[in-house]
């Protein structure tokens, strides 16, 4: 399938631009070329879609299931009971209703580290979506547990063989505090082995922090340094409780690292994210939205509003984060860290695109259109998503978007109990 987009505004100017397949095939001005489908872009900005680098997609069951609790209280108490009841047709129709979130608001790849990956490949398949899916691991210290951990990763790669290209399984041990020092070095080596990407969650709340310090002696990154997981395969969610020798060491690695300022404000983990200190290093910070239970929507507009205003107000300059940094963050920084070539709108590159609606009163006056995507949108905004060169939204409209809701509610009912 081939697009043209008239018309539509690019780094403040208009432009047109060619797809044809997957790829972003031409950029200029009065494009003479044929295409099966054409699309107005006037009054319309173009950007490369979203890449929520942290996700937990079927979560957006759990949606206002449990609130206003700290983080070891939420997860013990109310979001592992929960997940419990979790049942192929939650996974399904959960994924399902994240995808069309996701697709409403602008992201055209997720990192889904959640369960049943043969059940999120079909929801996110049919969506199409570009995603990164796991089947997240624990053992609790427990070595069968950690036995069955291993065959489970293992059985899941050898499924991963028929995915679409536009969906690739990952490794994703849970945390440190819910999965051995063994199964961590498992599991890095099984990614290295296969060329797989790796995530976990770490360095998310003081209370994490303390604990880490007590049983290993370390702080979160050092122990993972002393286990020998750490490499430029790897991506680390939250990562609020680092020290500067700790993000030396994340540099040295080139590991990447997923800010969540929604989730980590919503439940109290901390707000003083050490963006500048990591960027100094060189270091690739990208954005994620977490799971509705604790972050309650997929806005990436949002993520990257919050990232901003809370570097500026924590370090009391608002010269922090500017922007562009933060559109930055929430797109071509998430590619590189999941090895994907998009996150820009350049030839050659995945034809990821948005197109935003500039006709509303958020971009009203325009005079920074970056910075009111960033300031003033949310994302209602985004009037069509293509996602590997396809069409999945336009005008707002989402094929199948009625039925997808009427059976996630059915779904949470199930989660609820």
């Amino acid at each position: 399938m081939s697009i043209l987009i008239r018309n539509v505004q690019l780094n403040e100017k208009p432009t047109d631009i060619f797809i044809d397949g997957m790829l972003i095939r031409q950029i200029g001005q009065g494009l003479q070329v044929n295409a099966d489908e054409i699309i107005d872009g006037y009054k319309k900005a173009v950007f490369p879609g979203f890449v929520n680098a942290h996700a937990h997609a079927a979560m957006t069951l759990f949606r206002g299931l449990a609130e206003d609790l700290p983080l070891e209280r939420w997860l013990k108490e109310k979001i592992w009971p929960a997940e419990a009841r979790h049942t192929d047709e939650t996974i399904y129709w959960g994924t399902k209703l994240a995808c069309l979130e996701m697709i409403e608001t602008g992201t055209t790849c997720f990192n889904d580290m959640y369960f049943r990956p043969k059940m999120a490949y079909q929801a996110i398949s049919e969506m199409g979506l570009r995603a990164m899916i796991t089947d997240t691991i624990f053992d609790f210290f427990e070595p069968e547990r950690a036995e069955k951990a291993k065959r489970m990763t293992e059985e899941n790669l050898k499924l991963s063989q028929v995915f679409d290209s536009t969906i690739r399984y990952s490794v994703a041990p849970h945390a440190i505090y819910s999965v051995s020092a063994e199964l961590f070095k498992w599991s890095a080596d099984f990614a290295k082995a296969n060329g797989l990407i790796m995530h976990t969650h770490l360095a998310e709340s003081r209370q994490e922090y303390e604990n880490s310090i007590k049983d290993f002696g370390l702080s979160p990154v050092k122990y993972l340094h002393k286990l020998g997981v750490l490499s430029p395969n790897l991506s680390l969610a939250h990562m609020l409780w680092i020290d500067d020798e700790d993000i030396q060491i994340l540099a040295d690695y080139d590991v990447k690292v997923v800010h969540n300022p929604q989730s980590n404000l919503k439940i109290a983990s901390g707000y003083e994210f050490k963006y500048e200190e990591m960027k100094q290093k060189g270091i690739t910070v990208c954005l994620g939205m977490d799971g509705c239970a604790s972050s309650n929507n997929l806005d990436m507009t949002e993520g990257m509003k919050l990232a901003s205003l809370l570097q500026k107000a924590w370090r009391f300059d608002p010269t922090k984060l500017p922007e562009k940094e933060a559109l930055d963050m929430a797109t071509v920084n998430g590619a590189k860290t999941f090895e994907i070539n998009a996150g820009l709108v350049k030839e050659g590159y995945l034809a990821d695109l948005i197109l935003i609606d500039l006709n509303q009163t958020s971009f009203t006056p325009n005079h920074n259109t970056i910075a009111n995507l960033v300031y003033a949108a949310n994302g209602s905004t985004v009037d069509t998503l293509i996602c590997n060169g396809k069409i999945l939204m336009k005008n707002r409209f989402v094929n199948g978007r009625q039925t997808i809701i009427d059976n996630a509610i059915e779904a949470a009912k199930i989660i609820k109990g």
